[in-house]
């Protein structure tokens, strides 16, 4: 880190991009700066807080000042940095794909507890949930789909990077069937149209609409999903009715702040039950699932 000092030490550094970060109305601004700093000398945070009066080299500078631009314009770290750490792995992300939330994890927590054989993973964007199943259950069976051509891109890239080539079946659309899974797990677009308005620019000006967006209410596609699901087991069924092999699964999908109530009686209609809900880290209900 102790380059030539032409373009000003880490502390000036930093403490210009966070006011101007701050002014933007960035949430982060501080963690931001770090990062993006980081990212541009080549080190860690901890190297910058570790030497603040540390000088920061003059092409390092003007790759800082480029990418705080990018954040100025609310273009996600994650898309400046071309990556999202998820759980135990980290995973390539761009526009095509949702940033992977910390809230989803919980997903993936949930098949550690019940410890399937085979997992699907319905809405997989950039893997994450598939990828991090794969990495923490080695014995599990994965299948991942998704609508989005783009996105499969994405998630086998990510697949074939992280060693999960041969691991990891990817499908587009949405439920496959003929095939039946220990456990489902979905996180579909559920932002309801009149929420859009009041989302950060973030999201609204980044990240995939189709990725986020549900209908009025924000429940559609978790609808539709449900009603897939529901034909699927009926007609795997009527199979195991002849093969005395009855089909069971578990079904778990997140949810938007305040709509766990809607998705559990939706889930219970669909024949899982008892429903449960799991909340995240801010008490909301954010996971609903359910047994058949």
């Amino acid at each position: 880190m102790a380059g030539a000092a032409i373009a000003g030490s880490v502390r000036d550094a930093l403490g210009g991009a966070v006011d101007a970060l701050t002014a933007a109305g960035v949430e982060s601004p501080r963690l931001d700066a770090e990062l993006l700093l980081g990212e541009a000398m080549g080190c860690g945070r901890a190297a910058l807080v570790a030497d603040p009066d540390a000088g920061v080299p003059a092409d390092a500078g003007r790759r800082f000042g480029e990418i705080v631009r990018r954040r100025l314009r609310r273009e996600p770290v994650a898309y400046i940095l071309g990556r999202k750490g998820f759980r135990n792995i980290e995973l390539a992300v761009d526009r095509r794909v949702l940033v992977p939330r910390p809230e989803t994890e919980l997903l993936v927590e949930l098949a550690l507890e019940l410890r399937p054989g085979t997992v699907l993973d319905v809405g997989t964007g950039s893997g994450a949930i598939a990828l991090a199943v794969a990495d923490e259950l080695p014995e599990c069976e994965v299948v991942a789909t998704d609508t989005s051509t783009d996105a499969l891109e994405v998630a086998r890239a990510n697949a074939e990077r992280l060693g999960f080539s041969e691991r990891v079946r990817f499908v587009e659309g949405s439920v496959p069937g003929g095939e039946s899974f220990d456990l489902t797990l979905a996180n579909l677009p559920y932002i309801a149209e009149p929420d859009w308005s009041t989302l950060q620019p973030e999201v609204t000006q980044w990240e995939p609409r189709e990725a986020l967006l549900a209908g009025p209410d924000g429940l559609d596609a978790i609808r539709a999903f449900l009603t897939q699901l529901s034909r699927r087991v009926r007609d795997l069924s009527r199979i195991a009715r002849l093969s005395s092999n009855s089909p069971a699964e578990v079904v778990a999908l997140e949810v938007g702040e305040g709509q766990a109530d809607a998705v559990a009686s939706l889930l219970g209609e669909a024949g899982f039950g008892p429903v449960q809900t799991r909340p995240d880290l801010a008490g909301i209900p954010r996971i609903v699932w359910g047994r058949r």
